[in-house]
C-alpha cells in the first residue's frame, strides 16, 4: 500500500491546521485526505502539499473508507461521530476529552506507553496537553527511580481556550495600552458564570470547578497521569493556570521518588537521553526553557532541575512544551505514526 485514507475532523481550527500541516512535515503516507469540519465551516478550502482540498461537513457516511481519523472538533463531535468512523472501519485517534477517562479506550503518549495501543477497540484518546508534556518528561525517571508523588503547577497559554481566546488576549492588551474599557468575554470559560481580564493578569481557573474545589482541567491532568503511567496509588495534585502567553504552557513539578540516593547529575543523564526530551539546564548561563521558545518545536523542554532542600527523595522541575503540537497535532499524528509501525491499521 502506498499511503492510507487520513480523515481530519476539525479541518479549520487551530490544531486541525496543526495536524495538517504536522502530517505534512512528517511525510505521513496518505493514499486519500478527507478534511470534515461543522456546517459552519464546510466550504473552506484548504492547501495541503500545494494541492486545493475543500472541506466537508462531517456525517456518519464521511468516513466511508477512511483507515485513520484525527478528531479535534470538540468533545460533542467526537461523542457523535467517533463510533460512526469506528463502523466504517476507521481507527479515531480523538483530541478533546470524551472518551480519555474510558477504561475501554487506551489514553496514550507514544513516548511513555505507546503498547497500549494494542488494545485498542477503534478509539484511541489523545491526554490533555498539559498532561502530555509532563508524563514525557517524567517516565524515564519513573522508570529508573520509581515515582510515588507528584505537584504540579500549570502556566498555561490562552490558545488552549481556542482562537477567540487568543483575540481576547490581544484586544485587552491594546485596550490597556490605550487607556481603554474593555468588557472580559471568554476566560477563565466562556459558558462560565463570571469572565476576567487575562492581559497582564493571571487567572487560577481553567475550565469549571467540580465539587471537591480542584477544576476539571486540574482532575484531567490527576486522573490521565495516573492511567498513563499505568498507576492508580500515584500521588497526584495540581492547580492550573491561564497567563497572558499565546502559545507554550509552562509546569513546574515537584516529584518525590522511590530511590533517595539519586542525585541532579542522575535526572539530567536520564532526560539528556529521553525520546523528546531537550535538556535545557544550566543556571550559570541562564539557560531554561521558556514557551517562547518552544513555539513550532515537537519537543518537551526540562529545566531548572533541583532537589529539594528538605527531601531527600524530592526534586523540583520546570517543563516547557508547545500546547499545539507535543500538546495535540503532533502527538495525535505520533500515535498515528505508532499504528503503521506495529502493524495495527
Amino acid at each position: 500500500m502506498s499511503g492510507y485514507h487520513i480523515a481530519v475532523v476539525g479541518a479549520t481550527g487551530a490544531v486541525g491546521q496543526q495536524m495538517l500541516k504536522t502530517l505534512e512535515d512528517e511525510n505521513f503516507p496518505i493514499s486519500q485526505l478527507t478534511l470534515l469540519s461543522s456546517e459552519r465551516s464546510a466550504g473552506k478550502k484548504v492547501i495541503f502539499k500545494g494541492e486545493e482540498h475543500v472541506v466537508k461537513a462531517a456525517a456518519p457516511q464521511s468516513f466511508e473508507g477512511v483507515q485513520i481519523a484525527l478528531f479535534s472538533a470538540g468533545g460533542s463531535v467526537s461523542k457523535e461521530l467517533a463510533s460512526e468512523a469506528v463502523n466504517r472501519g476507521a481507527i479515531v485517534v480523538d483530541n478533546t476529552s470524551a472518551f480519555r477517562m474510558d477504561k475501554n479506550v487506551p489514553l496514550v503518549v507514544p513516548e511513555v506507553n505507546e503498547h497500549a495501543l494494542k488494545e485498542h477497540n477503534g478509539i484511541i484518546a489523545n491526554p490533555n496537553c498539559s498532561t502530555i508534556q509532563m508524563v514525557v518528561a517524567l517516565e524515564p525517571v519513573r522508570k529508573a527511580f520509581g515515582l510515588n508523588k507528584i505537584i504540579v503547577s500549570t502556566y498555561q497559554a490562552v490558545s488552549g481556550a481556542g482562537a477567540a481566546a487568543i483575540e481576547e488576549l490581544k484586544s485587552q492588551a491594546r485596550a490597556i495600552l490605550d487607556e481603554k474599557e474593555f468588557t472580559p468575554e471568554i476566560l477563565p470559560v466562556g459558558s462560565d458564570k463570571k469572565h476576567y481580564q487575562i492581559a497582564f493578569n493571571a487567572i487560577p481557573q481553567i475550565d469549571k470547578f467540580e465539587e471537591n474545589g480542584f477544576t476539571f482541567e486540574e482532575m484531567k491532568m490527576i486522573n490521565e497521569t495516573k492511567k498513563i503511567m499505568e498507576y492508580d496509588e500515584l500521588h497526584v495534585a495540581a492547580t492550573c493556570v491561564r497567563l497572558p502567553v499565546v502559545t507554550g504552557h509552562s509546569e513546574s513539578v515537584y516529584i518525590e521518588i522511590d530511590n533517595g540516593d539519586a542525585t541532579v547529575e542522575d535526572i539530567r543523564a536520564l532526560l539528556k537521553e529521553a525520546p523528546g526530551v531537550v535538556l535545557q539546564d544550566n543556571p550559570e548561563e541562564q539557560l531554561y526553557p521558556m514557551p517562547a521558545d518552544a513555539v513550532g518545536s515537537n519537543d518537551v523542554y526540562v529545566g531548572r532541575i533541583r532537589k529539594d532542600l528538605d527531601r531527600p527523595n524530592g526534586f523540583h522541575l520546570w517543563i516547557v512544551s508547545d500546547n499545539l503540537l507535543k500538546g495535540a497535532a503532533w502527538n495525535s499524528v505520533q500515535i498515528a505514526q505508532s499504528l503503521v509501525k506495529l502493524q495495527l491499521v
